[in-house]
């Protein structure tokens, strides 16, 4: 729930936003917390006599689709913190740069 709160904190001014988006800020927390599951789990599989086949596994395709679906949320979410300036950094948006730069590879 720590997640969550902080999002909605970011996103939410009054408490009809935290009616009304709470179910969205949920969802999200929710979509983080199964992808961060699914990248757990191999990605690919490689066939044993040739490594040039490869196949990805049902865990990287369910990412895949998940990831759509959080990249939608975040955009709706960076519009609710009211900053469209990529210049002016909201809580959001300075929290997604740091998460950025320590899953970095």
């Amino acid at each position: 729930m720590e997640r969550y709160d902080e999002i909605m904190k970011a996103v939410c001014r009054t408490d009809d936003d935290r009616v009304i988006f709470g179910k969205l800020v949920g969802e999200y927390v929710h979509l983080e917390q199964r992808m961060d599951e699914l990248l757990r789990l191999p990605q690919i599989k490689v066939h044993p006599d040739d490594p040039s086949l490869q196949k990805a596994t049902p865990a990287h395709k369910q990412y895949k689709e998940l990831l759509q679906q959080y990249t939608n949320i975040a955009k709706i979410l960076g519009r609710l913190t009211g900053t469209d300036d990529e210049d002016d950094d909201s809580p959001l948006r300075a929290w997604a740069k740091s998460r950025l730069g320590a899953n970095a590879y």
